[in-house]
Protein backbone atom coordinates (compact mmCIF):
# COMPACT_ATOMS: atom_id res chain seq x y z
CA UNK A 1 0.00 0.00 0.00
CA UNK A 2 1.43 3.53 -0.83
CA UNK A 3 1.25 6.26 1.45
CA UNK A 4 0.05 10.06 0.90
CA UNK A 5 -0.18 12.88 3.10
CA UNK A 6 -3.33 15.34 3.29
CA UNK A 7 -1.08 18.51 3.89
CA UNK A 8 -1.47 20.66 6.57
CA UNK A 9 -1.66 24.05 6.88
CA UNK A 10 -3.07 24.37 3.00
CA UNK A 11 -6.82 24.08 4.43
CA UNK A 12 -7.97 24.72 7.69
CA UNK A 13 -10.67 22.47 8.57
CA UNK A 14 -11.90 23.40 12.14
CA UNK A 15 -12.39 19.39 12.72
CA UNK A 16 -8.95 18.38 11.58
CA UNK A 17 -6.59 21.80 12.42
CA UNK A 18 -3.74 21.85 14.87
CA UNK A 19 -3.49 24.96 16.39
CA UNK A 20 -0.17 25.39 15.33
CA UNK A 21 -0.82 25.53 11.85
CA UNK A 22 -2.66 28.91 12.25
CA UNK A 23 0.57 30.74 12.09
CA UNK A 24 2.38 28.37 9.72
CA UNK A 25 2.89 29.02 5.91
CA UNK A 26 5.00 28.36 2.93
CA UNK A 27 8.60 26.76 5.40
CA UNK A 28 6.04 24.52 7.62
CA UNK A 29 4.37 23.32 4.16
CA UNK A 30 7.95 22.90 2.14
CA UNK A 31 9.74 21.28 5.05
CA UNK A 32 7.08 18.74 5.83
CA UNK A 33 6.85 17.35 2.11
CA UNK A 34 10.38 17.66 1.52
CA UNK A 35 10.47 15.17 4.67
CA UNK A 36 7.95 13.12 2.67
CA UNK A 37 9.43 13.02 -0.53
CA UNK A 38 12.71 12.02 1.40
CA UNK A 39 10.83 8.92 3.34
CA UNK A 40 9.20 7.74 -0.20
CA UNK A 41 5.86 8.89 0.20
CA UNK A 42 3.92 8.86 -3.09
CA UNK A 43 1.69 12.28 -2.85
CA UNK A 44 0.83 15.23 -1.25
CA UNK A 45 -2.48 17.44 -1.54
CA UNK A 46 -3.96 20.61 -1.70
CA UNK A 47 -7.58 22.15 -2.86
CA UNK A 48 -9.22 24.25 -4.68
CA UNK A 49 -11.95 26.68 -3.07
CA UNK A 50 -11.94 30.52 -4.52
CA UNK A 51 -14.78 31.55 -1.63
CA UNK A 52 -16.13 29.85 1.10
CA UNK A 53 -19.84 31.28 2.21
CA UNK A 54 -19.34 32.61 5.59
CA UNK A 55 -22.12 29.90 7.85
CA UNK A 56 -20.34 27.42 6.15
CA UNK A 57 -16.90 28.28 7.31
CA UNK A 58 -17.63 26.98 10.61
CA UNK A 59 -18.03 23.46 9.06
CA UNK A 60 -15.49 23.48 6.64
CA UNK A 61 -13.18 26.49 6.93
CA UNK A 62 -12.45 29.33 5.01
CA UNK A 63 -8.55 28.70 4.46
CA UNK A 64 -7.82 27.32 1.13
CA UNK A 65 -4.55 28.06 -0.68
CA UNK A 66 -4.56 27.57 -4.56
CA UNK A 67 -3.04 24.46 -5.39
CA UNK A 68 -0.98 26.10 -8.80
CA UNK A 69 1.32 28.30 -6.42
CA UNK A 70 1.63 25.55 -3.97
CA UNK A 71 2.18 22.58 -5.89
CA UNK A 72 4.46 25.03 -8.52
CA UNK A 73 6.70 26.09 -5.43
CA UNK A 74 7.14 22.46 -4.05
CA UNK A 75 7.87 20.98 -7.44
CA UNK A 76 11.29 22.71 -7.35
CA UNK A 77 12.62 21.45 -3.98
CA UNK A 78 10.99 17.82 -4.34
CA UNK A 79 12.00 15.11 -6.67
CA UNK A 80 9.39 11.88 -6.47
CA UNK A 81 6.55 13.21 -4.71
CA UNK A 82 3.35 13.72 -7.02
CA UNK A 83 0.92 17.02 -6.57
CA UNK A 84 -2.84 15.77 -6.12
CA UNK A 85 -5.29 18.22 -6.69
CA UNK A 86 -7.87 17.39 -3.83
CA UNK A 87 -10.30 18.32 -5.41
CA UNK A 88 -10.74 20.95 -8.37
CA UNK A 89 -14.32 21.27 -9.09
CA UNK A 90 -14.87 20.78 -12.58
CA UNK A 91 -17.60 22.78 -13.00
CA UNK A 92 -15.39 26.18 -12.17
CA UNK A 93 -12.72 25.57 -14.80
CA UNK A 94 -13.13 24.83 -18.65
CA UNK A 95 -11.45 21.58 -19.24
CA UNK A 96 -8.80 23.73 -21.65
CA UNK A 97 -8.06 26.05 -18.98
CA UNK A 98 -7.52 22.63 -16.37
CA UNK A 99 -5.03 21.19 -19.42
CA UNK A 100 -3.46 24.31 -20.03
CA UNK A 101 -2.18 25.74 -16.26
CA UNK A 102 -1.67 21.82 -15.37
CA UNK A 103 -0.53 20.62 -18.15
CA UNK A 104 2.25 23.82 -16.96
CA UNK A 105 3.01 22.57 -13.33
CA UNK A 106 3.64 18.78 -15.11
CA UNK A 107 6.32 19.97 -17.12
CA UNK A 108 7.50 21.90 -14.16
CA UNK A 109 7.57 19.22 -11.77
CA UNK A 110 8.76 16.69 -13.81
CA UNK A 111 5.31 14.82 -14.61
CA UNK A 112 4.04 14.54 -11.38
CA UNK A 113 0.74 15.74 -11.28
CA UNK A 114 -2.23 13.98 -10.11
CA UNK A 115 -5.93 15.09 -11.19
CA UNK A 116 -7.96 15.04 -8.35
CA UNK A 117 -11.46 16.25 -9.37
CA UNK A 118 -15.15 16.33 -8.01
CA UNK A 119 -18.43 17.58 -9.21
CA UNK A 120 -19.01 20.41 -5.76
CA UNK A 121 -21.78 21.11 -3.70
CA UNK A 122 -21.59 25.05 -2.65
CA UNK A 123 -24.31 26.48 -4.88
CA UNK A 124 -23.44 29.72 -3.16
CA UNK A 125 -19.59 29.22 -4.54
CA UNK A 126 -21.12 28.45 -7.83
CA UNK A 127 -23.35 31.37 -8.38
CA UNK A 128 -20.19 33.37 -7.02
CA UNK A 129 -18.30 32.00 -9.90
CA UNK A 130 -21.29 32.33 -13.02
CA UNK A 131 -20.94 28.59 -12.79
CA UNK A 132 -23.50 25.93 -13.85
CA UNK A 133 -25.08 23.71 -10.42
CA UNK A 134 -27.98 21.56 -11.62
CA UNK A 135 -26.38 19.63 -14.23
CA UNK A 136 -22.87 19.54 -12.19
CA UNK A 137 -22.86 16.02 -12.80
CA UNK A 138 -23.55 15.03 -16.57
CA UNK A 139 -21.43 18.29 -17.28
CA UNK A 140 -18.30 16.84 -14.97
CA UNK A 141 -18.81 13.62 -16.48
CA UNK A 142 -18.31 15.09 -20.07
CA UNK A 143 -15.35 17.51 -18.22
CA UNK A 144 -13.44 14.31 -17.40
CA UNK A 145 -13.86 12.61 -20.89
CA UNK A 146 -12.56 16.26 -22.30
CA UNK A 147 -9.67 16.20 -20.08
CA UNK A 148 -8.68 12.59 -21.15
CA UNK A 149 -8.75 13.83 -24.52
CA UNK A 150 -6.34 16.81 -24.29
CA UNK A 151 -3.94 16.69 -20.99
CA UNK A 152 -0.30 16.30 -22.76
CA UNK A 153 -1.84 17.07 -26.06
CA UNK A 154 -0.53 20.07 -28.02
CA UNK A 155 -3.40 20.05 -30.28
CA UNK A 156 -6.52 18.65 -28.32
CA UNK A 157 -9.48 17.48 -30.01
CA UNK A 158 -12.94 16.71 -28.25
CA UNK A 159 -16.85 16.77 -28.85
CA UNK A 160 -19.28 16.64 -26.45
CA UNK A 161 -22.51 16.85 -24.05
CA UNK A 162 -21.46 19.95 -22.66
CA UNK A 163 -17.70 20.71 -24.12
CA UNK A 164 -16.71 20.96 -27.68
CA UNK A 165 -13.26 22.05 -29.09
CA UNK A 166 -10.85 21.93 -31.79
CA UNK A 167 -8.53 24.31 -33.90
CA UNK A 168 -6.43 25.61 -30.65
CA UNK A 169 -2.96 25.05 -30.04
CA UNK A 170 -2.66 24.46 -26.15
CA UNK A 171 1.10 24.67 -25.30
CA UNK A 172 2.87 23.73 -23.22
CA UNK A 173 1.10 20.76 -22.98
CA UNK A 174 1.15 18.30 -20.01
CA UNK A 175 4.01 15.55 -19.95
CA UNK A 176 2.28 13.13 -18.95
CA UNK A 177 -0.97 11.89 -22.08
CA UNK A 178 -2.43 9.55 -19.13
CA UNK A 179 -2.14 11.71 -16.58
CA UNK A 180 -4.50 9.85 -13.43
CA UNK A 181 -7.76 11.38 -12.66
CA UNK A 182 -8.58 11.02 -9.28
CA UNK A 183 -12.80 10.75 -8.50
CA UNK A 184 -13.77 12.69 -5.13
CA UNK A 185 -16.80 13.06 -3.12
CA UNK A 186 -18.57 10.32 -0.69
CA UNK A 187 -21.36 8.88 -2.28
CA UNK A 188 -21.83 6.09 -4.31
CA UNK A 189 -22.34 8.47 -7.39
CA UNK A 190 -18.78 9.24 -7.00
CA UNK A 191 -17.42 5.71 -6.96
CA UNK A 192 -19.25 4.96 -10.08
CA UNK A 193 -18.34 7.75 -11.56
CA UNK A 194 -14.19 7.09 -10.14
CA UNK A 195 -15.14 2.99 -12.17
CA UNK A 196 -16.37 4.33 -15.32
CA UNK A 197 -14.65 6.99 -15.86
CA UNK A 198 -11.11 7.66 -13.46
CA UNK A 199 -8.08 5.64 -12.13
CA UNK A 200 -9.04 6.13 -8.87
CA UNK A 201 -11.29 7.08 -6.12
CA UNK A 202 -10.68 8.99 -3.29
CA UNK A 203 -13.09 9.73 -0.79
CA UNK A 204 -13.50 11.94 2.05
CA UNK A 205 -15.82 11.24 5.89
CA UNK A 206 -16.32 7.86 4.93
CA UNK A 207 -15.55 4.92 7.38
CA UNK A 208 -14.24 1.72 6.63
CA UNK A 209 -17.21 -0.30 7.51
CA UNK A 210 -18.83 1.88 5.01
CA UNK A 211 -16.55 1.87 2.32
CA UNK A 212 -16.12 -1.83 2.41
CA UNK A 213 -19.58 -2.72 0.69
CA UNK A 214 -19.34 0.55 -1.48
CA UNK A 215 -16.54 -1.27 -2.55
CA UNK A 216 -17.81 -4.64 -2.51
CA UNK A 217 -20.64 -3.74 -5.11
CA UNK A 218 -18.52 -1.70 -7.60
CA UNK A 219 -16.77 -4.78 -8.27
CA UNK A 220 -19.85 -6.79 -8.88
CA UNK A 221 -20.45 -4.39 -12.16
CA UNK A 222 -20.24 -4.26 -15.82
CA UNK A 223 -18.32 -1.46 -15.46
CA UNK A 224 -15.55 -2.82 -13.56
CA UNK A 225 -15.21 -5.97 -15.79
CA UNK A 226 -14.49 -3.33 -18.62
CA UNK A 227 -11.53 -1.54 -16.82
CA UNK A 228 -8.42 -2.48 -18.19
CA UNK A 229 -6.22 -1.25 -15.54
CA UNK A 230 -6.80 -1.01 -11.68
CA UNK A 231 -8.60 1.12 -9.89
CA UNK A 232 -6.54 3.65 -6.96
CA UNK A 233 -8.53 3.57 -4.32
CA UNK A 234 -7.29 6.37 -1.44
CA UNK A 235 -8.46 6.23 1.71
CA UNK A 236 -8.15 8.18 4.85
CA UNK A 237 -8.75 7.06 8.61
CA UNK A 238 -11.94 8.57 9.72
CA UNK A 239 -9.81 9.63 12.68
CA UNK A 240 -5.54 11.22 13.46
CA UNK A 241 -3.16 8.07 13.85
CA UNK A 242 -0.78 9.00 15.96
CA UNK A 243 2.00 5.71 15.19
CA UNK A 244 4.99 7.29 16.98
CA UNK A 245 3.31 6.83 20.54
CA UNK A 246 0.59 4.13 19.01
CA UNK A 247 2.19 1.88 16.10
CA UNK A 248 -0.37 -0.90 16.74
CA UNK A 249 -3.05 0.87 16.86
CA UNK A 250 -1.71 2.61 14.08
CA UNK A 251 -1.42 -0.59 12.20
CA UNK A 252 -4.97 -1.96 12.85
CA UNK A 253 -6.11 1.45 11.24
CA UNK A 254 -3.97 0.59 7.77
CA UNK A 255 -5.45 -3.50 7.41
CA UNK A 256 -8.78 -2.23 8.31
CA UNK A 257 -8.82 0.61 5.35
CA UNK A 258 -6.46 -2.35 3.26
CA UNK A 259 -9.44 -4.94 3.63
CA UNK A 260 -11.80 -2.48 2.42
CA UNK A 261 -10.08 -1.86 -0.62
CA UNK A 262 -7.45 0.48 0.01
CA UNK A 263 -4.46 0.74 -1.87
CA UNK A 264 -2.80 3.68 -1.01
CA UNK A 265 -3.37 5.29 2.40
CA UNK A 266 -3.98 8.77 2.88
CA UNK A 267 -2.07 9.72 6.34
CA UNK A 268 -4.14 12.20 8.78
CA UNK A 269 -1.65 12.46 11.86
CA UNK A 270 -2.12 13.99 15.29
CA UNK A 271 0.73 16.39 15.62
CA UNK A 272 1.37 19.24 17.46
CA UNK A 273 4.31 20.94 15.01
CA UNK A 274 5.72 20.90 11.68
CA UNK A 275 8.48 18.97 13.53
CA UNK A 276 6.11 16.89 15.64
CA UNK A 277 4.49 16.00 11.65
CA UNK A 278 7.45 14.93 10.39
CA UNK A 279 8.60 12.54 13.72
CA UNK A 280 4.97 11.19 12.10
CA UNK A 281 5.96 10.76 8.51
CA UNK A 282 8.81 8.47 9.48
CA UNK A 283 7.53 6.48 12.51
CA UNK A 284 4.53 5.60 9.56
CA UNK A 285 6.75 4.57 7.05
CA UNK A 286 8.65 2.68 9.45
CA UNK A 287 5.61 0.80 10.58
CA UNK A 288 4.71 0.02 6.62
CA UNK A 289 8.44 -1.76 5.56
Amino acid sequence: MKLGIITPVVTANPRAHASWERDAGIAEIEHIVVEADRLGYDHCTCSEHVGIPEPVVAIRGGTYWDPLAVFGYLAARTSTIRFTTYVLVLAYNHPLAIAKRYGTLDQVSGGRVILGVGVGSLREEFELLDAPFDDRGPRGDDAIRALRASFGQREPSYHGTHYSFDGFVIDPPGLQTDVPIWIGGRTARSLRRAVELGDGWAPFSLTAAEVAPMMARARDTAAWEQRTTPLDVVLRPDRAVDPQRDPDATRAVVEQLRDAGATMFAAAFIHHSADHYCEQLAALAEIMR
